[in-house]
């Protein structure tokens, strides 16, 4: 294993669970000017995980993360997408380019945010001077759903209903939510036809969720939440 100048590691291999050192009290704190992070892989808890950029992590995790730890797990999968193994993570850069400031103290911003990744059990100190991260994020536990606001449990709780579907259930009610809310933004049923085939709905599920949304009567709720799906650029995530 080659060394960088600053002591830290280069890139390694994807460690198992057995490589990653148990936390330990301010872990998450760490006096060198870099980073080693690597990927947490966790067999039991991946499957049931959803990606960190994902809906789920932005509408429920984010709320009990902050917005600085949720914008640092990001930025921190981006890393590991782009580099499987591991990377080097220069902290005040990090720091910077995340709108935290320069400070690298103990009670400095980005280190708080460090702290909350490890605190909230989304990473875990691998090694001296490392840090594994999960890239797949799982779901609420319990004692923070309780904590969300009451629109945002009983959402939750819906999503959680969805996960027990067969997978072409949940893909057929995704598909229904976006287009009623095409249709009720005045879309016709061939232009709602074709914007779910463009956002990978195969044909046939498209055709019948267009026919179906042109012959409801939406009340106002079911038009507002429906609306939220069609804002992203690929609703099918």
């Amino acid at each position: 294993m080659s060394t960088s100048t600053t002591g830290i590691p280069s890139t390694t291999g994807i460690p198992s669970t057995t490589d990653i050192v148990p936390a330990r009290p301010r872990s998450a704190v760490h006096p060198e000017a870099k980073l080693r992070v690597v990927p947490w892989s966790d067999p039991v808890a991946d499957p049931l995980g959803v990606h960190p950029c994902s809906r789920y992590v932005e509408q429920y995790w984010l709320g009990i993360l902050g917005p600085s730890t949720t914008w640092l797990l990001r930025r921190l999968s981006y890393g590991l997408e782009a580099h499987a193994e591991g990377f080097v993570l220069d902290l005040a850069d990090t720091a910077h380019a995340l709108g935290l400031g320069d400070r690298m103290g103990k009670n400095s911003p980005f280190r708080r945010a460090l702290h909350r990744l490890t605190k909230f059990e989304l990473a875990r100190p691998y090694g001296p001077d490392g840090l594994a991260v999960r890239t797949r994020i799982p779901p609420l536990p319990l004692r923070h759903v309780q904590r969300l606001a009451p629109s945002l449990r009983e959402s939750h709780q819906e999503w959680q209903a969805n996960q027990r579907l067969a997978p072409f259930e949940q893909m057929r009610r995704r598909a229904r939510r976006i287009a009623i809310g095409l249709a009720a933004s005045g879309h016709g049923e061939a232009d709602i036809e074709r914007r779910l085939c463009r956002w990978q709905f195969h044909p046939a599920l498209a055709f019948e969720s267009a026919q179906w949304a042109m012959h409801q009567d939406l009340p106002p709720t079911a038009t507002a939440r429906a609306a939220s799906y069609t804002d992203s650029k690929s609703p099918n995530q």
